[in-house]
């Protein structure tokens, strides 16, 4: 039990914001199939603005480790930019999906 509580505690938020054209490449569907190989939890989802928000919860090192892997799944010339930002966790996610 202690193991899951100090978990619980060493996971943070972070959030991404893609720029386009990152829409209509099966982006969302590359981000949920990396993270299936990552201990992270969180959502994926299309902007009205054209963007894709990433929000996923873990450890940092892991989310890092996911961030890159998302660049090297063959989606990195999609992206144009990303916006970061980081935040304490709110452990709301159970799994990792794509929003509609």
């Amino acid at each position: 039990m202690w193991h899951i509580a100090r978990t619980m505690v060493n996971r943070t938020r972070m959030q991404i914001y893609y720029s386009r054209p990152v829409q209509g490449v099966g982006f969302r569907y590359t981000v949920k199939s990396v993270a299936n190989g990552f201990e992270v939890t969180g959502t994926v989802r299309n902007m009205s603005d054209g963007r894709v928000e990433l929000v996923a919860e873990g450890a940092k090192d892991e989310l890092r480790a996911f961030s890159q892997a998302i660049h090297q799944s063959g989606l990195e010339h999609f992206i144009q930019n990303e916006d970061v930002s980081w935040a304490e966790a709110e452990n709301e996610f159970r799994g990792f999906e794509i929003a509609r």
